[in-house]
């Protein structure tokens, strides 16, 4: 409980911190568990990478907890994304893209998800 609370927490903040660019957005948050941290932001990286050849827009950031009492430390990824239509493109993506495809398959085997929600933002 105290993971999906922080992730709820973390996800208002960085919405209030990123103001005007998250305009109209989505915003989805996983809290993981991983095993490795830099193999995991690695292949985090990677899929970044393979979003950005793709054309899909999306920004993917990794985050720690710092200030977060017993859950310091919690990993968290969030996927920005300008409507629930770039949601679908990503999701059908991790499926025919060959290349994202493997990617994903690596960082399952290197993580937990603890959480993983969807937000949409209610106005400026």
């Amino acid at each position: 409980m105290r993971r999906i609370l922080l992730g709820c927490l973390t996800t208002l903040m960085l919405a209030g911190l990123a103001g005007p660019a998250l305009a109209g957005q989505v915003l989805r948050v996983i809290t993981v568990e991983a095993r490795d941290i830099k193999a995991y932001l690695h292949e985090v990286d990677q899929l970044r990478a393979q979003y950005r050849k793709a054309n899909v827009p999306i920004t993917l950031r990794a985050w720690r907890a710092t200030f977060a009492g017993p859950d310091a430390g919690t990993v968290v990824v969030t996927v920005e994304m300008p409507d629930l239509a770039t949601l679908a493109k990503v999701q059908e993506m991790q499926k025919s893209n060959p290349e994202i495809a493997a990617t994903m398959q690596r960082i399952s085997g290197l993580r937990h998800i603890e959480s993983d929600s969807l937000f949409e933002e209610l106005g400026p």
